[in-house]
């Protein structure tokens, strides 16, 4: 982050105007805030789901909760109910939520110039792509193309993947059984889950689901015609699943080996999320590709693709990808934030502390058959199939969990989480348990 940039926002960030939150200095409430204060105070949950069905298409179902404000690991919903956040919207709020420095930022780089087109660039564009360079640790001749989000990234991976096939013959691109890439065709070819990829068939051709984990079945499949493997270091959406370093330096080796890329999707992984600024850091390899998004922006749409050396980062050449919102000015400025506030508040230590604590006292749950993650990105089994219903027992509760399967919970909570909210819901969680055994029991009746 710029100096200039730095000290902008930290002198907004103590309450001057602009922020929001703040107040002007007339005292009065800012216009916006007021009205948005003036709208939620009118409406119950109830009436906002209400006018939520008859307006936005189904494709999430019904929402479990209509939310209005968020402070840190907290957020309230519109009827006055707090809730702790343990899924900080799916491993995106790494800072929670309303982070005072991030806020300004934003506010200040909007205030300053908001949208350019992809026929200029910035100082933030440019800046944030020098530091997840320098974060990424990539060698000479790396680049970055910047997106709106992970499944952009994807899509962007996917078009690098298929222009490494210099003589014809490269068409095929290898993912992992359990894979979630995001739901756009070239992303959601990438995925595996058959539930999401029939209603869309036939999707792009070529790509080769080869099973989770098993380095006999990558080497197997890694052959001359491979243009591209691409591999989650933890799947996310199926449970929390990592890869060993020894697979992904077998990935490694056979990408290299064959002439295809090593791509890496760190959406869910990557910005602190595990404690590394990426979790693929301790295998020791270099990929070709790692896709970001989710935790970049703190809360603001922002994705990336950086490429690394120059031979990778010359196949995407120019008209052949782009983006009309992509690396614009607020969206790089609340990245630069972002990582500003992780480095310089020391998030990743606390990541690694609270999440080794909370792991630990996950296993010393009775009913907790598995526990599964790194830092603040946990999964853990429960040995029945109750795991929908501590998601609605959860919320009745306070707190707000995910379940991406029938037996395993899923937490991505803020990277500003503390050791006493960890406690707050391991203390909570067996009678969490006994309600969700309980409801799923008299659901079955």
């Amino acid at each position: 982050m710029s100096t200039e940039l730095s000290h902008t926002a930290e002198s907004r960030s103590n309450g001057g105007p602009g922020v929001v939150g703040h107040r002007e200095a007339s005292g009065a409430p800012i216009a916006a805030e007021a009205a948005a204060a003036t709208l939620v105070s009118q409406s119950s949950g109830a009436d906002w789901l209400a006018r939520y069905s008859s307006s936005l298409m189904g494709v999430f179902g019904t929402p479990q909760r209509v939310l209005v404000r968020g402070a840190g690991c907290l957020v309230w919903d519109a009827d006055g109910k707090e809730y702790l956040d343990l899924l900080g919207g799916i491993a995106v709020n790494a800072l929670g939520h309303a982070h005072p420095f991030v806020t300004s930022v934003i506010s200040s780089q909007l205030a300053t110039l908001g949208h350019v087109s992809n026929f200029f660039t910035s100082p933030t564009q440019i800046a944030l792509a020098e530091k997840l360079l320098s974060l990424s640790k990539a060698p000479a001749g790396s680049k970055v193309f910047f997106a709106n989000s992970g499944t952009e990234a994807s899509e962007a991976a996917f078009k690098l993947a298929r222009r490494n096939n210099p003589d014809g013959k490269r068409t095929k691109i290898i993912a992992l059984e359990g894979a979630f890439h995001g739901r756009s065709m070239g992303a959601l070819a990438l995925t595996a889950k058959e539930a999401y990829r029939a209603p869309f068939e036939p999707l792009p051709g070529g790509v080769v689901h080869i099973p989770f984990g098993d380095i006999e079945a990558l080497r197997a499949a890694v052959d001359d015609s491979t243009a591209a493997v691409f591999l989650e270091p933890i799947q996310g959406e199926a449970g929390v699943r990592p890869l060993s370093a020894e697979y992904l330096q077998a990935a490694r080796e056979a990408t290299t080996a064959a002439g295809a890329l090593l791509i890496l999707d760190e959406v869910q992984t990557g910005i602190g999320r595990t404690g590394k600024w990426l979790a693929s850091e301790d295998a020791g390899i270099v990929p070709d590709a790692v896709t970001l998004a989710k935790g970049l922006g703190g809360g603001f749409p922002v994705g990336a693709l950086v490429t690394f050396g120059s031979t990778t980062s010359a196949l995407l050449t120019a008209g052949q990808h782009g983006t009309t919102f992509g690396g614009n000015p607020v969206a790089t400025a609340a990245a630069l934030a972002t990582l500003h506030a992780i480095e310089s508040q020391g998030l990743l230590r606390n990541v690694l502390s609270v999440g080794a604590h909370l792991r630990e006292g996950l296993a010393d749950v009775d009913a907790v058959s598995e526990v599964r993650g790194e830092g603040l990105l946990i999964g853990f089994d429960v040995n029945a199939d109750i795991a929908p219903a501590m998601v609605t027992a959860a919320l009745d509760a306070g707190f707000i969990i995910n379940s991406p399967g029938p037996r395993t919970i899923r937490l991505a909570p803020p990277l500003i989480l503390t050791t006493e909210q960890a406690d707050r819901f391991l203390s909570a969680l067996p009678a969490l348990i006994a309600t969700a055994t309980a409801q799923t029991a008299k659901d079955a009746q």
